[in-house]
């Protein structure tokens, strides 16, 4: 059948690309390395150290998650040829929906695994975590603040990643004026560090009598989870930590205990504030990570402007910065400036469907065409 004959030509041409993907991920030396891990895990001292213990097994998982998809990949082309080879045998038409299906999951499956290869920056494996902070336009940025805040917690979900609310400050009226928190999962920061930067709504405002169409921004820092061992310095003699009551929704610690932690870093005049742990000492550990994340992210800058000749590429909360703009009214579209990737449905977006602009980055920044030009002024 034609069909079937013209997919057992695709199925032949996407095997020198499965090859090299499979390759580029060092399979055999994932599997001598999970066996290592699976001895040290059988260790009876093994959870004495709970930090490093739940490191190493997520170390694992993902090496078996990788490992198993690379195998299910090789497993699946098998298959694919024998169902291709029954179809025309039998001539039966039925399978032709089945191989076009089971193809399609391949290539997805492979464009999934591609994009993990890209993931080589030192701190891509990190979990990440996200601050968005409500820019010029008062309540309606604080309800745009609030939208994104449910996007990013929705692509979590949909990843399987966890969620964690760190520190939030509520809009006088409606929505968020900023908010903190966590995504874990694998490669978190890796995916998300596309992320980073000034988001656009343009949209007919709800707080609007006059029906007017509006725009907000809302800007994205998107930093790497780091612990001690990061090699990020920070000097006692150079912070303050101060100590109040944890505000908003909440358990019984809410409000009755000064649990919430706000550290200012004197040198650089950052300020970071944890309230959602059950403890002031947590609290105060996940205040420092977010300080050294910052820390980081202010050093890369500086290195990347020197190298630049320039003063670094920081932006204001406004117009011609935006990286993404998300227009409801009077059209409906998302564009990403960077990468011209856009969509027509936003609804899907703001739903958390975010790997089309998630993967167009990763592909864009790996070959070295990413626009900084398309600030979406027209749109």
């Amino acid at each position: 059948m034609v069909e079937l004959d013209q997919m057992k030509v695709e199925l032949q041409q996407l095997k020198p690309s499965l090859t090299e993907v499979l390759g580029s991920l060092s399979l055999p030396e994932k599997k001598k390395r999970i066996e290592e891990l699976d001895m040290e895990m059988a260790s009876p001292d093994f959870w004495n150290d709970p930090d490093r213990a739940n490191k190493l097994s997520r170390e694992c998982k993902n090496l078996k998650d990788t490992v198993e998809a690379c195998e299910g990949m090789e497993q699946s082309y098998d298959d694919i040829g024998v169902l291709i080879e029954m179809g025309n045998e039998e001539n039966d038409t039925s399978m032709i929906d089945e191989v076009r299906s089971e193809l399609d999951k391949l290539i997805d499956s492979m464009e999934t695994l591609r994009l993990k290869t890209l993931l080589t920056g030192p701190y891509d494996a990190n979990n990440a975590i996200l601050s968005l902070n409500a820019g010029a336009g008062g309540t309606e940025s604080c309800d745009w603040c609030s939208m994104l805040y449910r996007m990013y917690m929705r692509w979590a979900e949909r990843k399987g990643f966890s969620f964690e609310e760190l520190s939030m400050v509520e809009g006088d009226e409606a929505g968020i004026k900023s908010a903190d928190f966590q995504i874990s999962g694998e490669n978190a920061y890796g995916y998300l560090r596309s992320e980073q930067g000034v988001h656009r709504l343009v949209r007919i405002s709800p707080f609007n009598a006059q029906g007017k169409r509006q725009t907000s921004f809302v800007s994205l820092d998107v930093l790497p989870e780091l612990k001690d061992d990061a090699g990020i310095e920070i000097k006692s003699d150079d912070i303050r930590i101060d100590t109040y009551r944890s505000s908003g929704a909440g358990g019984q610690h809410i409000n009755k205990t000064s649990s919430a932690i706000r550290i200012t870093h004197f040198p650089t005049g950052i300020v970071v504030t944890c309230q959602n742990e059950r403890s002031q000492l947590q609290n105060k550990e996940k205040a420092m990570e977010m300080l050294r994340g910052k820390l980081l992210q202010l050093k890369q800058r500086e290195d990347e402007a020197k190298l630049k000749g320039i003063q670094g590429d920081l932006k204001a909360i406004g117009w011609g910065s935006q990286i993404r703009s998300y227009v409801l009214q009077p059209y409906q579209m998302v564009k990403d400036h960077r990468t011209g990737q856009e969509t027509g449905n936003p609804d899907a977006v703001l739903d958390g469907d975010l790997d089309a602009f998630i993967n167009a980055y990763l592909k864009d920044a790996s070959k070295g065409t990413l626009r900084t030009d398309d600030t979406g002024e027209d749109m």
